[in-house]
């Protein structure tokens, strides 16, 4: 029988991990800026490259399509953990503590898919901060999402998956516009908070300008 070699076509992103010659997972977080909703992390491991993988790339570069069709792709290649970080603990801890609640959350739940101790996983963050209370080995990468894949991936994952949830908080409070704007702080979305004053799931700690120049609205 005759020997059919089948040719892989390494991306950058991927090589970066790799070069690294040990177990990478990517973290990166979702929604750390917006007035309102959760912030939402992800943590990714790859178990498979392909050559589906070669578009993923930082989350903020791709349209809202090409993310949604990646998120399949990503989930079948990765093995992918999820954490979440809830308004009020965001308005309770800050949104940078919340953020590193969220990242904890995603490692727990990934470590509990893939069933081993990923503290000898070398753990590639996003950011100018490695996660604060993570005792495993973890690195700091500023653009870390257009850099390293399995970052990449947790980016795309952790913002198609926080996307939803504020579609979803649009069906329920249609006023905001949050299905436009996901939460950050647009006109559209400023005017409609001046002219119906905060819901339940606005940043309170977020709103402190806008209530300070408009504290009869509020």
């Amino acid at each position: 029988m005759k020997r059919v070699n089948i040719v892989v076509n390494e991306n950058q992103l991927y090589l970066y991990d790799k070069d690294k010659n040990m177990p990478i997972i990517g973290v990166d977080e979702a929604g750390r800026g917006p007035l309102a909703g959760p912030v939402v992390a992800s943590a990714a491991f790859l178990k498979l490259y392909s050559d589906e993988l070669l578009s993923i790339d930082d989350s903020k570069k791709l349209t809202g399509k090409k993310r949604e069709k990646l998120f399949d792709v990503i989930n079948t290649h990765f093995e992918v953990g999820v954490g979440i970080s809830t308004v009020e603990e965001i308005d309770e801890i800050n949104i940078l503590n919340a953020t590193f609640l969220a990242m904890r959350r995603a490692l727990e739940e990934l470590s509990k898919k893939i069933n081993y101790d990923i503290s000898e996983y070398l753990v590639l963050v996003d950011g100018n901060f490695i996660i604060r209370k993570y005792e495993g080995l973890q690195e700091a990468i500023v653009k870390g999402d257009g850099m390293s894949l399995s970052i990449a991936a947790a980016s795309v994952i952790a913002k198609v998956t926080r996307d939803r949830i504020m579609k979803n908080e649009d069906n329920k409070y249609p006023i905001y516009g949050f299905k436009n704007h996901m939460g950050y702080g647009t006109k559209e979305h400023i005017r409609a908070i001046l002219t119906n004053g905060p819901c339940e799931i606005h940043r309170k700690s977020f709103l402190n300008n806008i209530i300070n120049k408009n504290p009869r609205l509020f």
